[in-house]
Formats: C-alpha cells, structure tokens, sequence
C-alpha cells in the first residue's frame, strides 16, 4: 500500500511553540513534536511540514500541493479568524482539509471564537494540544 501523503501547515507565531505562552501551548517545540508524530507514522505517511508567518506563503503552498496529496492539518493560528483568502485557497484545491487548533479557541477571547476556515474544512480538532495534529492525521488514514 502506497504511503499517504500529508502536509502539516502552521500559520502565524507557530513557529514559536515551547516558548509563546506556554501556559495556552505547552513547552514542547514543534520540530519536537513533529520527531514523534514522524515516528508513529514513518510508515504509512510521507508527513511533511510547513510554516510561516505569512498569508500568502501559506496560501501558495495549499496550491502547491492542494491537488496532489492526500490531506492538509492547518493550523492557521491567527488567520483563523481573519483570512478570506485563506478560506478561499482551501476551497479552490481538491485536498481535504482539516483545521487543528491547540487550545480550546471557544474558552477564549470573543475573537476567536469565529474561524472563517471552519465551513471549508472536511473538520475542525480543537483544544487537544498537540495531539490534535495527530488526531488531525488519523482522519486520512
């Protein structure tokens, strides 16, 4: 069986995980987490990994890849809550995408409890921590 192949895609200030508040976040790294989820899945998914801290960076690679792999875990961050074109990419690719979210965003500000991504994603995985990214690959499995 031909391995699966998954992008993970981190927005905004994702890229400072195990330092940002790690009360909301937690204290481990991405790259630290990423080791692990690479482990438990080494063998049935060909797990990429993306991030910036730029709109259109993330948009370009949804449609990079947006018709040829198997599923996308986006974790937007901020843009969650602000970014049409965002929303707009996920919808204009046949990908599957699943919107993770590392704290529960409806315990939070008033904010963030809208995301325009959330009607355009096959689901949304909120308020695990880390193990949402996870969660978020068993759905294409």
């Amino acid at each position: 069986m031909a391995k699966k192949q998954i992008i993970i895609i981190n927005g905004p200030n994702l890229n400072l995980l195990g330092k940002r508040e790690p009360e909301v976040y937690g204290h481990q790294t991405f790259e630290q987490y990423l080791e692990v989820l690479g482990d438990k899945y080494h063998k049935t998914v060909d797990l990429q990994y993306f991030q910036s801290n730029h709109e259109g960076f993330l948009i370009d690679k949804i449609h990079e890849i947006g018709f040829s792999f198997d599923g996308i875990v986006l974790n937007a961050g901020g843009l969650t809550h602000t970014s049409i074109a965002l929303a707009d990419a996920i919808s204009a690719v046949k990908t599957p995408t699943v919107e993770v979210h590392i704290s529960n965003v409806h315990a939070r500000e008033e904010f963030r409890h809208h995301s325009f991504l959330s009607s355009r994603c096959k689901g949304i995985i909120i308020g695990f921590g880390l193990r949402g990214y996870d969660f978020a690959i068993q759905t294409f499995l």
